[in-house]
Formats: structure tokens, sequence, C-alpha cells
């Protein structure tokens, strides 16, 4: 007879009741309040009873953009990621300001950034990047009927535009020069949508 391994028939949902795995907030304190990051260091109570420290960054969200150009290839940026110390390839993405709904930041971030704007939007979903020590989640959003402009970048930001195709996105990821989680996820969206696995659902820029 097989043995039930703990947490077996409690259901696999991420928002499972889960009281066994839960950790419960004592106090906290803000160590680091930053222009646009916020360091917590708070102390929790375990499973057990003990009790054991969490340090985390506070992080206000952000999106990020799938551009599909007419002829199939895919709108990217070439930017220099201080901490990193190179230059990353990655898709258009930014940070939400105070109250901005989602698909607002993604029209808006597509748009200083590339110079395009979208006919057609569709959500794809949410990335938790850093889940470890961060909030972060990234919402993921495809654009496509791409009609250029002018770019309108913010002061300081320095970024030039490329285009690819999925293919060299894919060799790419595979001999591990495309190093950035969310643009890996948005391939990954991409590959699954283009193979009619997942859905998207299209709907016209309001």
């Amino acid at each position: 007879m097989a043995t039930e391994l703990p947490g077996e028939g409690q259901g696999a949902s991420p928002d499972a009741e889960d009281t066994h795995l839960r950790e419960v907030l004592v106090q906290g304190e803000k160590v680091f309040d930053g222009h646009f990051l916020k360091v917590q260091r708070d102390h929790v109570r375990l499973p057990d009873g003990r009790v054991a420290t969490r340090e985390y960054i506070r992080h206000p969200g952000a999106v990020m953009i799938v551009p599909l150009l007419d002829d199939g290839r895919l709108l990217l940026e070439r930017q220099f990621r201080y901490p990193m110390g190179r230059v990353m390839l990655e898709f258009p993405a930014g940070k939400l300001d105070a109250g901005e709904a989602p698909l607002r930041c993604a029209q808006r971030e597509l748009l200083e950034e590339t110079g395009y704007r979208a006919r057609e939007w569709a959500h794809a979903g949410v990335l938790h990047n850093a889940i470890a020590y961060s909030d972060e989640g990234i919402e993921i959003f495809f654009a496509r009927g791409l009609v250029a402009g002018h770019q309108d970048l913010d002061e300081g930001e320095f970024l030039e535009l490329v285009s690819h195709s999925a293919a060299e996105l894919e060799a790419w990821a595979a001999d591990g020069s495309l190093t950035d989680a969310k643009t890996l996820i948005g391939l990954l969206w991409l590959q699954r949508w283009q193979s009619g696995a997942w859905a998207l659902d299209w709907q016209p820029a309001a």
C-alpha cells in the first residue's frame, strides 16, 4: 500500500489554505525607503512556532509588452542594466505609477520606449520573478497592429530598438545568451499561444 506524502489530497492550488506552510507576521519595519524600491525586515512566526527574520524588497509592480510586428518579428530593446554590468536584450517593460491600471501602463511604456502604438492588446498573465526576496509582479501583455510614432524616453534613459524572429530568440535562450527572466517568459507565452496550447483574448485599444 502506498504511503501518502504530507500535503497529499490537500490540493495543489497556490490559494489553498496551506496552514502547515504559512508564516505569520509578528512585527516589521522598513529599513530602506528609496525613490523606487523599499526594503522591509519582518519577524514572522513559522509553522512550528519559532520566529525567523525575512528581508525583502517592496516593489510597485510592473508591466512587460510582447510587441508583434506585422512581418512576424518581435520588437525588443537593448539596454545597459547597471546591476548586471552589461547590455541586455529584453521586451519593453516599465513600472506602474501610483494608481495606474496595468493596461494603461503597458500602452504608455510601449509608446514612450519604442514610439509605437498598438491597435490590439491581450493580457497574458502575471510573472512573479523574484519570489524569495521581492513582492514584484510583472503583468504580461501582447500588442499587435503596431503603428510607428516617436519615442519619448525618460531623462537618463538610453536604449536601442531591435527586431528579431522568435526562432532567433529561441536559439539564444538555448545557448544561454538570452537570460532576462521576463523576456524568457514572454517567449514561452508566445510559443504556447502560437501552438494553440494557450489562448489570448485580444481586445481593441481603448
